[in-house]
């Protein structure tokens, strides 16, 4: 059995900032110390490196990084880094991405999401930072397993209807 072809509508660019914005403000909330914390920033900006290449790519990525740099109070430029090398990642198989079921891309983006929480901890040991454990990696299985949820939350306002309406102007 086929899944339905939706024929998306163009995005709106404030849609995109403002679901970068809103993942800032959850990134901000107040989580404690909750192992395999997820980073929603990270996911979402992947999400968008893999569906709107063209209107976000590496800058917005290295901006949105130095912001959480800025937040987290550390190293300015690691949280950089990692979503730079995550939004490059994500260019590079965007088209690979879109031909999987939901499942599948969750699979397929789990290495880049795994690299964006490994670049953090390797720059973190080699300033001379104590050793966290593994729980801050295992984040990055939490954001594969919450893939489809944004795929499907950040796609909801650019479906068309499957059936056609002569009623409908769209």
């Amino acid at each position: 059995m086929s899944r339905p072809q939706y024929i998306l509508l163009p995005v709106n660019p404030y849609f995109i900032a403002l679901s970068l914005v809103v993942a800032f403000l959850v990134n901000l909330m107040p989580w404690g110390h909750a192992p395999a914390m997820p980073d929603f920033v990270a996911l979402v900006l992947m999400f968008w490196n893999i569906h709107q290449p063209r209107k976000v790519g590496m800058g917005v990525a290295f901006l949105v990084g130095l912001l959480m740099d800025v937040h987290n109070a550390g190293l300015l430029g690691e949280h950089a880094l990692a979503y730079t090398l995550l939004s490059y990642g994500a260019i590079m198989i965007h088209r690979r991405v879109l031909f999987f079921t939901l499942l599948g891309q969750a699979l397929t983006v789990l290495p880049l999401l795994l690299l964006a929480h490994v670049v953090p901890f390797i720059i973190r040991l080699a300033t001379g930072a104590a050793f966290p454990g593994w729980w801050p990696l295992a984040a990055s299985f939490v954001e594969a397993l919450l893939w489809p949820v944004i795929s499907i939350l950040l796609l909801a306002p650019q479906k068309r209807a499957v059936d056609r309406d002569d009623t409908r102007p769209i």
